[in-house]
């Protein structure tokens, strides 16, 4: 099991400690997909993914049987146009050595999964990855399962053994830390995952058009409006 603490500064998420494994974000899974509405679902890895690339964390995709249950979807390719998804026939993601040997040539031991479905895809690696000395991460709101109530049970059973659920903006706030911090991730590159954070992207995109709209400066003679 993981010793890493689950308490104060080291147990937040850092670009640099961080790799994220999405597994699974295949159209047959989207089908049967009720714990969440598919479009949030699919909205937020899309962001988790954007944000991952832009803060230069490694990220491992991956598929089952693509052959039959359909390729990555697009929006999530596109993210990652030049990475060819690893397509395995293990259920468990991490009894696939070749995703175990991408996510240890990292050498980063902080695991952040999001995948379809919770219960089974989520689940199974990231008790497995606990126990073999990860520090894992389950983005509960970029996954999803079958029922609420599969999602809940898989998430309760992953916190029991050590799983630590978050949601995606959360892992995004975490890798960010300070609004001031400029060496991990460009303006562009922050504004386009937050395109995909609701309310927060918007008055984002806001806070971005006034500070680059000039201020318009009072001629000499002007008079106030009354």
């Amino acid at each position: 099991m993981s010793t890493s603490p689950k308490a104060g500064l080291e147990a937040l998420l850092t670009p640099e400690e961080s790799v994220l494994v999405l597994i699974d974000h295949q159209p047959y899974q989207f089908a049967n997909l009720h714990s969440h509405e598919p479009m949030m679902v699919t909205n937020n890895v899309v962001g988790l993914a954007k944000a991952a690339k832009g803060y230069g964390v490694p990220t491992i995709l991956t598929t089952v049987v693509e052959e039959r249950g359909g390729l990555l979807i697009q929006q999530l390719q596109d993210v990652f146009p030049d990475q060819k998804p690893i397509n395995r026939t293990f259920i468990n993601t991490w009894q696939d050595q070749v995703v175990v040997d991408a996510v240890k040539a990292t050498g980063r031991k902080k695991l952040i999964i999001a995948g379809l479905w919770t219960e089974i895809c989520v689940a199974m690696p990231a008790i497995q990855a606990a126990g073999e000395g990860f520090d894992v991460y389950a983005v509960t709101d970029a996954s999803g399962g079958v029922t609420a109530e599969a999602h809940d049970m898989a998430v309760q059973r992953m916190i029991q053994a050590g799983v630590v659920p978050i949601t995606w903006l959360a892992v995004m706030g975490e890798w960010q830390r300070d609004w001031a911090r400029t060496d991990r991730i460009t303006p562009e590159d922050q504004l386009a995952a937050l395109e995909h954070a609701g309310a927060t992207g918007i008055a984002t995109a806001w806070e971005q058009q006034l500070l680059n709209t000039p201020v318009a400066h009072d001629a000499p003679d002007a008079q106030p409006v009354r």
